[in-house]
């Protein structure tokens, strides 16, 4: 199997050294605009591993890059992937990314007939969520009757929080200010509404250290769910998990304005509120080589031989310190890479799907198992 990773940073990193791990893996094209220099804890000594220069933005370029692999792996921002899956189905290569953007998975699900034709499978919002709790719920879904709730809980935490957030970014500040900007999917009473992010609070315990959370709604983790189970299922929300005190604080900064992006005027200069949150407060969260921590719930309510049942998924993956790898890198740049080599290995069906409409579920559950990441259900 020959993989095309697009993405030097964190999780495509991650997902290449996974990659790298299989003995069914002939080659690993790791790719970016600059990859003269690489993570230590890749293996560069090893022959599979290709650091390709190339820019996405050059459709000729990626054509012909894509035409040496069986599958292209996107770790890129979410903006590039519309089109990049059409050229994967062009190509005739099998295509997944990390997503985060509702609106382009469904433009890419307008490839479907087309990667049928083609007999490649295309799988957006494969990450850790969207992605990983997605494939979790499915599995809580079709393990019962009938569904009454259907409560998804993820956060990416610091194990030695520091005032005054008690947070550290994990991947990209402007995606964090765009999930806890936008307006998040949920089902109330079987229909699909809209909620405020950063709203409904509610604790969250998990065992010690890591105690007690707050999880509050944010935009993007339930992908497509919202619309699949619209009419089927009651109630559906996802949540992401912080310190206790987090959200407020984050809403007071929005609601003053300082994640606007229309520029105002500051003593003569047009300023950009957003562009100076994120120059200003980024770096000040960022922390290379601190201990993470991914913290995962999933509760899945109804009916079973006819008794109440709430089925329960936990997950609490640490840094790994032997190396070097992060918490959040492990959960999402493993699951892109055990999503290729699913679509590589032909285990998943042709055509453009969600995580949590193809993958096997007890498969995936194994798949993460057996890299140390621990689902516990109950």
């Amino acid at each position: 199997m020959r993989f095309l990773v697009l993405g030097r940073g964190a999780q495509g990193s991650a997902c290449a050294f996974d990659l790298l791990r299989s003995a069914g893996v002939t080659e690993v094209r790791l790719a970016d605009l600059d990859v003269s220099s690489l993570p230590a804890f890749l293996p560069t000594d090893d022959p599979r591993l290709v650091p390709t220069s190339i820019d996405v933005r050059n459709r000729e370029m990626m054509l012909s890059e894509m035409s040496k692999v069986d599958a292209v792996l996107s770790a890129i921002p979410y903006y590039f992937n519309g089109e990049l899956a059409a050229l994967a189905v062009q190509s005739g290569v099998h295509f997944a990314d990390l997503g985060g953007n509702t609106e382009i998975v469904f433009q890419q699900k307008e490839l479907d007939s087309a990667a049928k034709l083609k007999g490649v499978t295309v799988v957006p919002d494969t990450g850790l969520a969207p992605g990983m709790i997605n494939v979790l719920a499915e599995h809580g879904i079709r393990a019962l009757d009938t569904v009454e709730s259907v409560k998804l809980f993820v956060g990416g935490l610091p194990q030695h929080p520091e005032p005054p957030l008690n947070y550290q970014i994990v991947y990209s500040i402007e995606g964090v200010l765009d999930y806890y900007s936008t307006l998040s999917w949920v089902l109330r009473d079987g229909k699909r509404v809209q909620v405020q992010a950063l709203s409904e609070t509610e604790p969250v315990r998990f065992a010690e250290p890591i105690g007690t959370l707050e999880a509050f709604h944010t935009a993007g983790g339930l992908s497509t769910m919202a619309w699949r189970y619209e009419g089927k299922i009651p109630s559906m929300e996802y949540k992401t998990l912080r310190y206790p005190g987090h959200a407020q604080m984050m809403a007071a900064m929005r609601d003053l304005g300082l994640y606007d992006s229309t520029p105002i005027d500051v003593k003569g200069v047009q300023v950009v509120p957003r562009d100076l949150f994120i120059a200003q407060v980024g770096p000040k969260l960022r922390r290379p080589g601190s201990e993470d921590v991914v913290a995962l719930r999933v509760l899945v309510s109804g009916t079973k031989a006819g008794a109440a049942v709430t089925r329960q998924y936990d997950l609490l993956d640490y840094y790994d310190a032997t190396h070097g790898i992060t918490a959040m890198m492990r959960v999402t740049g493993y699951t892109l890479s055990i999503t290729g080599q699913l679509m590589a290995s032909g285990a998943l069906a042709h055509g453009v799907y969600t995580p949590d409409e193809v993958f096997p579920g007890d498969r995936y559950i194994a798949e993460l198992a057996a890299r140390g990441i621990d689902i516990r259900i109950s």
